[in-house]
């Protein structure tokens, strides 16, 4: 196994991994505190839009891919925010808008292209030098935003109302959030595709929160989790040639099932219940 390490694309491939799982799990942990991952799952999509005017015109699908998904980002927090409509009602619009722009650009282009089917179901094995250069860019871009508004975004996600009365900007903020999360999805697409990308956003911050409820310690398991899925996915999709996308989010889950199982709130719950039964057979017998 660890002969594969000498490869130069297993190189990039683990460079790719260890950027993604660790930009998934940081925005990760924001977007489940804030319930917003069906906007993840929306902007995901909306990314095939991106990838096919970047394949319809000739440009690297990575940046029309950025300035699609950030426009669509806004359009649906514009949207909800000036048209008296619900947050989920409007990405279920831009969602399938955006797809169907795509399908209809792909149409265009002649020929096979052999690069589509590795933007749907992502590829971390085939990830080029200028991938792992733009994904160690965004990942200090990312990461150094979410440092410097560490306290504005920390108190967002827990009391919205409460930010918004002390004075701090809000709207701002808020579309900042969604610029990180489109941002986030653009450069996880070559390791895991669009279809499968809002899984590893969710799927290990979801498993972090079963563990600990305090914020930092949920980052710190959240990246844990979401990078060492990465490896293990990677290293399992090289050795029994399998698709890099779904053995890096499978682990993931299974992670996360783990962390339902055997969580401290789990074994909480369980020990309520008993004591509960306990109780009631008292009554009763």
């Amino acid at each position: 196994m660890i002969d594969l390490l000498t490869y130069t694309f297993m190189q990039r491939a683990l460079v790719m991994a260890t950027v993604t799982g660790t930009l998934c799990a940081l925005i990760g942990v924001y977007v489940v505190l804030r319930h917003m991952s069906f906007i993840g799952a929306g902007i995901a999509h909306a990314s095939f839009g991106g990838v096919a005017i970047g394949l319809l015109i000739g440009i690297q699908p990575f940046f029309t891919s950025v300035v699609f998904c950030s426009l669509t980002a806004y359009a649906i927090g514009y949207v909800s925010e000036h048209h008296r409509i619900r947050e989920d009602t409007a990405v279920g619009i831009f969602f399938a808008s955006t797809m169907a722009l795509g399908v209809l650009l792909i149409g265009f282009i002649e020929g096979y292209n052999p690069d589509l089917f590795g933007y749907i179901f992502g590829n971390v094995l085939a990830v080029t030098r200028f991938d792992v250069i733009a994904g160690v860019v965004l990942l200090l871009l990312v990461g150094g935003i979410l440092f410097y508004y560490f306290k504005e975004f920390m108190f967002l996600s827990f009391d919205p109302a409460m930010a918004r009365v002390i004075g701090l900007p809000v709207r701002r903020l808020n579309y900042m959030m969604l610029t990180l999360i489109a941002l986030t999805i653009v450069i996880s697409i070559k390791a895991v595709g669009i279809v499968l990308v809002s899984a590893l956003i969710v799927t290990p911050a979801a498993a972090a929160h079963q563990w600990t409820q305090d914020f930092r310690r949920m980052m710190f398991l959240a990246v844990l989790f979401g990078v060492g899925s990465s490896w293990i996915g990677l290293f399992f999709s090289a050795a029994l040639n399998l698709p890099s996308g779904a053995t890096i989010v499978l682990t993931a889950t299974f992670v996360f099932l783990i962390s339902s199982v055997f969580s401290p709130q789990t074994r909480k719950l369980k020990r309520h219940r008993r004591a509960l039964q306990q109780k009631l057979q008292q009554e009763t017998g």
